[in-house]
């Protein structure tokens, strides 16, 4: 007998370490689970399905017209999480869908030319351009 308690005792020991593992694991999940079952905002949600320069969009359209971007947002995820919607949604989209009811989001826009290998504004090519015929 005390040639296997040595063994029994490895054994118990291996076995311990299985279950604290697994009972280690499960707090794991119970926790992902408590994360996961707390509800996201409209504005996660929202910010999930948008793309090329989406959140920049949303996040001038908030600062314009606080009021109606939020109705706007919750109407959007209401398509959403009813499966209306089911494509990912574009900056130039969500500008467009923001326009066409009437809220006239401005966003800041740069034209460049490339200019002898140099990316030149519009504004400081036309001013170049101007120079150039005075002369």
């Amino acid at each position: 007998m005390t040639e296997e308690d040595p063994d029994l005792a490895l054994i118990k020991a291996r076995k311990m370490k299985e279950m604290r593992k697994h009972a280690a694991a499960m707090q794991k999940a119970k926790d992902e689970e408590k994360k996961t079952l707390q509800p996201k905002s409209d504005r996660e949600i929202m910010s999930d399905y948008l793309y090329d320069r989406g959140d920049e969009v949303l996040n001038l359209a908030e600062a314009q017209f606080p009021i109606q971007t939020k109705a706007i947002t919750s109407r959007l995820v209401e398509l959403i999480k009813a499966g209306e919607i089911s494509h990912r949604i574009s900056g130039g989209e969500l500008l467009s869908l923001m326009r066409s009811i009437g809220l006239n989001v401005r966003v800041n826009t740069n034209i460049r030319i490339e200019d002898h290998g140099k990316l030149v504004s519009f504004s400081d090519k036309l001013k170049q351009g101007n120079k150039d015929s005075i002369q």
